[in-house]
């Protein structure tokens, strides 16, 4: 009897926060018709995140709800929109829209806050671009960019500065494509920038160039701690097989 007292009290609990929390209702009935498994689904996919200050677990449980919900971010951040109005509300959702592929939207969403005071904001610029390339609007993310650094000269980041060496190569520019990526490499944190920048070398032909790329991320992979490794594991096993296909075996 205990037991049974204390899973109802547990249920009405979550209810009850489900409802001013403004979850979406359908956990109700889950909590209802699965009293043991639909609470602890909803604690770990809806409370645990918010009781964690940890990135790594907040990020390993929006891909479980991801994967159980997978429209349940972009709703919220629809409702966020519509609720607020804000620029910061535009910008989460245009990064949730990018997430699901919605490149096209995202765009839209980018666009319209760039006015008034944000109109050249170096943030919302950079989400542009990142939409514009993802949409294959090559030359516009070059475009967008360029205005980034022109009317933002002091702003700084490592993930725009490799977009731009790849709208550069995208956009047939090879000479300066080359020297981004050469730029971009000498400072970037993981070992994305140089992967892409052995593959570019690779495209254009200079083997022993593109060899040395990918030689130097397994070299930094060795010496690295064992969460780089993790973190980056799938640029490493691109650099290992651009060296399989460079060495000829």
């Amino acid at each position: 009897m205990p037991i049974i007292v204390l899973t109802v009290l547990v249920q009405i609990g979550l209810i009850i926060h489900v409802v001013r929390t403004g979850r979406p209702m359908y956990w109700v009935f889950i909590i209802l018709i699965a009293p043991g498994i639909g609470s602890i689904a909803y604690a770990i996919i809806e409370l645990l995140p918010e009781l964690s200050g940890n990135v790594r677990t907040r990020n390993a449980m929006r891909g479980v709800r991801k994967t159980l919900d997978p429209g349940g971010d972009l709703r919220r951040r629809e409702k966020e929109l519509r609720l607020s109005g804000s620029v910061d509300a535009a910008r989460h959702l245009a990064d949730e829209l990018m997430d699901s592929g919605r490149y096209q939207e995202a765009i839209a969403h980018y666009e319209n806050t760039l006015t008034g005071l944000y109109e050249n904001d170096p943030d919302l610029l950079l989400g542009l671009a990142t939409a514009q390339f993802g949409n294959e609007q090559f030359d516009d993310a070059r475009q967008t960019l360029e205005r980034l650094i022109e009317e933002n000269p002091d702003f700084r980041s490592s993930e725009g500065h490799l977009l731009y060496a790849r709208s550069m190569e995208a956009c047939g520019d090879t000479e300066k494509a080359r020297e981004e990526y050469a730029a971009v490499t000498a400072y970037y944190a993981g070992a994305e920038a140089r992967a892409r920048y052995g593959h570019f070398l690779e495209s254009q032909g200079d083997k022993e160039a593109a060899l040395a790329e990918y030689e130097e991320i397994i070299v930094a992979a060795d010496l690295a701690p064992r969460h780089y490794r993790k973190a980056q594991k799938s640029w490493i096993n691109e650099a290992k097989a651009g060296i399989r296909r460079l060495s000829g075996d």
